[in-house]
């Protein structure tokens, strides 16, 4: 008996998974749909089939994905000790630890594309606002655990993801750690006196 081929939904997953392997690298423009499909080992008529509006609909797909990964790792950081000054510190360690695996190349998976398609495709841009928006909400909701109140932990949420955002450009192109560490410290030292005048 032979094997099933594999199901359609498979060819999905490829699709979704390459691009935002690609995108995260490279950023939109220069990710080709020729490249998306070489990657994914997969066909034009596959590509449309599931995403009929063509690379734009493909890649606001795969950040919502990519999303996902970002919000592991800031999970694992968050998790990482019941000491709320050293768990949001961890979260830049964590970034840090992540992409010297990557040889600094698989950072922020909506920071490379978002700032490019701004004003010009609202699909995306509407994926990397509810990405931002989803790692702000569980930022603030690890804060709030910890003894924030949820007014001042909203605030703090969107400083700390700036922070982390803004540190990994820099590490990123300085091909080092230097600027999460920093971050790392700082972090720390804002959630304790936040927490403390709250």
């Amino acid at each position: 008996m032979t094997a099933a081929a594999p199901a359609e939904p498979d060819t999905r997953a490829r699709l979704v998974t390459a691009t935002a392997a690609l995108l995260q690298r490279q950023g939109y423009e220069s990710t080709s749909v020729k490249a998306i499909l070489t990657e994914a080992g997969a066909t034009y008529g596959s590509l449309y089939h599931f995403f009929p509006e063509g690379k734009e609909q493909l890649a606001a797909e795969a950040l919502r994905f990519g999303a996902e990964d970002f919000a592991a790792l800031l999970r694992r950081g968050l998790e990482s000790s019941d000491d709320l000054d050293t768990a949001v510190a961890n979260c830049a360690i964590v970034l840090a630890e992540s992409l010297r695996e990557s040889e600094w190349l698989d950072g922020c998976p909506v920071a490379a594309t978002a700032l490019e398609i701004i004003g010009r495709s609202p699909l995306i841009q509407q994926a990397s606002d509810e990405s931002l928006n989803a790692w702000r909400a569980l930022i603030a909701e690890r804060l709030v655990r910890g003894g924030v109140p949820a007014h001042a932990a909203a605030d703090l949420a969107c400083t700390i993801l700036s922070t982390l955002e803004g540190a990994e450009l820099i590490s990123r192109v300085a091909g080092d750690d230097e600027a999460l560490r920093i971050a790392a410290t700082h972090l720390r030292l804002l959630t304790a006196a936040v927490r403390q005048s709250a």
